[in-house]
């Protein structure tokens, strides 16, 4: 995803001061930041970025960190790694975060094989699952807009949700 950046790499291991040099230009420039090897606790220096607690003041984008407003770059990118194979983090953690599992298992391997030798013997079943899946996924997030509406549109309503010709 970043094979035209350059993406700075970060650790655990490394002292606040030389994580907060490597951070703020990072912040301030978009330049994607790899944390490797993480534990399943985080130092509370990273909270803001975790959190994505950015603030929008005219037409500028900060981000507090530590006690420094950093301008903060739409396009900058925070990954984690770890090494770990079953991770416990927080429930702090896990709200604040999008984690992928990127395991591999013999299932997995199955599908993947499964796949490739249906697209060798029939390449137009092929096509039409890859359709349905596109398809699924579009549903999918159709579905999660919509809900979304209906959710602002009933916390915003009066007090008698049934009086409302638009949410009805």
């Amino acid at each position: 995803m970043e094979e035209k950046n350059k993406i700075i790499c970060i650790k655990p291991t490394m002292d606040n001061k030389t994580i907060s040099k490597l951070l703020e230009p990072a912040i301030l420039l978009g330049t994607p930041v790899i944390y490797e090897d993480a534990n399943e606790t985080f130092d509370p220096m990273l909270d803001p970025l975790l959190g994505k607690q950015i603030e929008k003041t005219g037409s500028n984008i900060t981000i507090r960190m530590g006690d420094k407003l950093i301008e903060y770059d739409i396009n900058f990118k925070f990954y984690i790694t770890t090494k770990l194979s079953k991770p416990h983090y927080s429930p702090e953690v896990c709200v604040k975060v999008t984690m992928l599992n990127f395991m591999v298992t013999d299932k997995g391997l199955e599908d993947q094989m499964l796949n490739i030798v249906v697209e060798f013997e029939e390449p137009a079943k092929f096509k039409k699952l890859n359709e349905f899946v596109t398809l699924r996924a579009d549903s999918e997030k159709r579905l999660s807009v919509l809900q979304d509406i209906i959710f602002t549109q009933i916390a915003s309503s009066s007090d008698n949700i049934l009086e409302d010709d638009e949410l009805i």
